[in-house]
């Protein structure tokens, strides 16, 4: 089918991996723990600098990945800097390191420090001119209050959907239920004027395709080396995507032009 931005009147968007350079984030903070690995290690962030080595950084963050969707399976209410902490500590274990509680609390607790992509708040704000905004988030109300008031000041939300306030991690469907009966009663907007942008095939476009949202756009950051959210050789019958961008960027533009020429 083609892409026609002018059907919907809601985006709903994952905020880290796609608004908030998740992958540079999680690599900066886990940079103490790393330090701690003999210089030898090609993991140790004197072998990573001035340039890291892709390869060390995807198996780094892949390792991450996987232990985060471990854990928020085992504790679908526990609080993503919860989280978090725990990622950190079986980390650590796993490498044979010992970590102090204030590591573990820093790290836990470094969410609202992870940089926003260079595109992201003027994108947004072309956005927010033809749609209402909403957040559908795997975060606590207070880690994302932190991350809208730090790397994403200028960008305005219509409605804020997080983990604890649905009680379930995506890709719970119940996550989706909730983001779109709150867009319908607070926007009138029905479900299929509701449009999922987002970077996880994981965590956003396998379950919007379960759930029955129209198909949706995949904002493509990090090409097909992207350490969060699979890749899509893999999950190829399970999404159903109506257009695919390497940035956000480029998706505003396509926005602006198809409601100028309407």
């Amino acid at each position: 089918m083609a892409f026609n931005p002018t059907e919907y009147k809601v985006l709903s968007f994952d905020i880290y991996g796609t608004l908030i350079d998740w992958e540079l984030g999680i690599y900066q903070g886990l940079q103490p723990l790393l330090s701690k690995l003999p210089k030898s290690d090609p993991r140790h962030p004197s072998q990573n600098s001035p340039e890291p080595n892709q390869a060390i950084v995807l198996d780094i963050l892949t390792s991450y990945t996987k232990l985060e969707a471990q854990i928020q399976i085992e504790h679908p209410t526990l609080p993503y800097p919860k989280v978090l902490e725990a990622i950190y500590t079986r980390i650590a274990s796993q490498i044979s390191l010992d970590v102090s509680e204030d590591e573990i609390k820093e790290f836990g607790s470094s969410i609202g420090e992870w940089p926003a992509f260079p595109d992201t708040v003027a994108a947004m704000q072309i956005l927010s001119k033809y749609y209402k905004l909403v957040v559908l988030s795997n975060v606590d109300k207070t880690s994302f209050s932190r991350t809208l008031s730090g790397p994403l000041s200028g960008v305005g939300f219509d409605g804020i959907y997080t983990a604890e306030d649905i009680g379930s991690y995506k890709p719970d469907l119940r996550n989706f239920q909730y983001m779109v009966d709150n867009a319908e009663k607070s926007f009138g907007a029905k479900k299929e004027e509701v449009l999922k942008v987002a970077q996880s095939l994981y965590h956003d476009h396998i379950p919007a395709k379960k759930f029955g949202l129209k198909p949706s756009v995949w904002i493509k950051r990090g090409g097909d080396e992207a350490a969060m959210g699979g890749k899509l050789e893999d999950v190829k019958g399970e999404v159903d995507l109506v257009a695919t961008f390497t940035t956000l960027g480029e998706f505003a533009e396509e926005v602006e032009r198809a409601f100028e020429k309407s």
